[in-house]
Parts: C-alpha cells; sequence; structure tokens
C-alpha cells in the first residue's frame, strides 16, 4: 500500500533500451551526473512533513474525519464508483532546493465490506505482492508488534522508462472507534535497483542515485459506513528536479506517477475486495 507508494521488466528490450538511454544521459555533461539527495532538500522535507502533521492533528471542521466529507459530492461519487484524486493544497507539487514534494490525497468506497476485514488486508503485507501488482514485485513483513510494523516492498515504477526500489518502511496503527481507524507510513530507505533482473544487479547507495523516489509518507483513513468502507489515503514523496533538456523522458516519472500510483493502489484495494468472497467482497 504504501504506500500508501511500482522491475525486472528493466532488462527486456524496449524498457531496458530506454532506461540505458536515460541513465546516460543523466551521466553526461548535459545531463548532469546522477542526483544526489543533499541536506538541504531532506531539511526542506523534513519541515514540510512537520507542517503538515501539526495540520492533520488539528480537530477537523464540523468533526468531519474523511477528507470526501469536506465536499457536499465527493462521497455521493465514490459510492458511484469514482476513484477521487487531486492535489492535497493548491499547488500540484512544491519546489525545494534540488528536489520537488509531490502531496496527493485520494479515496475509494469499497462496498460490502467491513473496517476490520479492510485492515486486515492492508497489515498482511506479504501478500501484497499478489494484491497490489504490477507496481509490488515483492513484499515482506520485516518485524511486527501490535499496531506497528516495519514492512520491506519492492517497487516497480514505469512510465517512460521502468525503475525498480528496495524499501522499508515503518508503518503505525490507530484505531480510533468501532468504525474508524488511522495509519501513517514513513519510509526509512529506499534503494533505486541497477540493471535489475540480470547477473551484476546490484542497489545503488541510497541518496545517491537517480532521484526518482527518495522519500515517502503516507497517511491513511479508514472508516466504515454506508454499507462499506471509505478508505482515503494523503501521500507525500520526495523526487529530483526536473533537470533542463531531459523533461520528455524525466518529468512522466516524477510528475505523473505520484498521482497513478495513488490510484492504481486505492483500484486494487477495491478489486480485491470485489472478487475475494472470503473477505467480504462481492462481484459487482
Amino acid at each position: 500500500m504504501a504506500s500508501n507508494l511500482l522491475g525486472s521488466a528493466a532488462c527486456q528490450s524496449g524498457a531496458g533500451t530506454g532506461l540505458m538511454v536515460i541513465l546516460a544521459l543523466l551521466a553526461s555533461p548535459a545531463g548532469g551526473s546522477a542526483a544526489e539527495l543533499k541536506p538541504e532538500t531532506l531539511a526542506a522535507f523534513d519541515k514540510y512533513i512537520r507542517l503538515k502533521e501539526a495540520r492533520l492533528e488539528q480537530p477537523p471542521a464540523g468533526g468531519r474525519f474523511l477528507w470526501a466529507d469536506a465536499a457536499p459530492d465527493r462521497n455521493q461519487r465514490l459510492r458511484d464508483g469514482a476513484v477521487l484524486a487531486q492535489p492535497a493544497s493548491d499547488q500540484r507539487e512544491v519546489n525545494v532546493p534540488n528536489g520537488l514534494i509531490h502531496d496527493w490525497v485520494g479515496a475509494v468506497f469499497i462496498p460490502g465490506t467491513t473496517v476490520d476485514k479492510t485492515i486486515a488486508l492492508v497489515q498482511d503485507y506479504s501478500n501484497h505482492r499478489n494484491v497490489y501488482q504490477p507496481e509490488v514485485i515483492d513484499s515482506k513483513i520485516l518485524t511486527h508488534s501490535g499496531d506497528d510494523f516495519r514492512v520491506y516492498l519492492q517497487l516497480r515504477k514505469k512510465k517512460v522508462l521502468t525503475v525498480v526500489l528496495n524499501t522499508e518502511h515503518d508503518v503505525h496503527y490507530i484505531r480510533l472507534d468501532r468504525e474508524r481507524w488511522r495509519s501513517r507510513s514513513y519510509s526509512t530507505h529506499i534503494g533505486e535497483v541497477e540493471n535489475a533482473g540480470k547477473p551484476d544487479e546490484h542497489e545503488l547507495p541510497a541518496g545517491k542515485d537517480h532521484g526518482f523516489l527518495w522519500r515517502l509518507h503516507s497517511y491513511w483513513r479508514f472508516e466504515e459506513r454506508d454499507g462499506g468502507v471509505y478508505v482515503e489515503c494523503e501521500a507525500v514523496s520526495l523526487t529530483r528536479n526536473v533537470p533542463a533538456g531531459l523533461g520528455w523522458l524525466i518529468e512522466p516519472i516524477i510528475r505523473k506517477l505520484p498521482r497513478e500510483s495513488l490510484v492504481n493502489t486505492l483500484l486494487a484495494m477495491r478489486a480485491f475486495f470485489a472478487t475475494n468472497h472470503a473477505f467480504g467482497g462481492h462481484s459487482q
């Protein structure tokens, strides 16, 4: 889910060639060297997260719990089958020194299930590689104690090119009452895999890669009502900025994938319940 935040496909002819071209360009004088996560970039992200979490901790206006409750038509559109996603503020992205912060909020309504079954699904991290294909290649629980998890997810991001990432996340859940849960997930390690699927496959040093994803934090809300469960996620990611002259290659994966990954995650959750009767889903 993380991230709520995506292969060996990079070694296939088309995607592999595209990846080799882009990496060669990035290493060239025209494209600049591979991006490096700089202290000032990380400091700006950390400040953004502190301000965001302070806002999230504020009691919502009118006692509402869900983002969807803030606009009259959102809940109805969700119940009609829409998946909603938009920037969490009036800015599509936030420019910081040598980087971009992407902050998206999305929501889906899953009919015919309960919040307990939904939480059981999202906490079944070892099964995420099956539920969230093709973006999650591999997944497992590293440690688990009560409502705290440390998990591993291998992610595939594919747009013009394919990028594979080894990621680890700390996840904490809070049950508010019988119908409502919250959770937050912080990435603790993101390593770009170079030459995925080849004998010389290896992970680049964290923060000294091509900057397609440096941080991924997500904030989830779950509420059971109206005959199903509303699921919302606010996903905040940090990437490199778009280098001059390479926007046609870099921009799709940096600027378009944050929204697409969020939507795909929410769609996969709903599809799972629609086809798995043991979890309370039903065919639509």
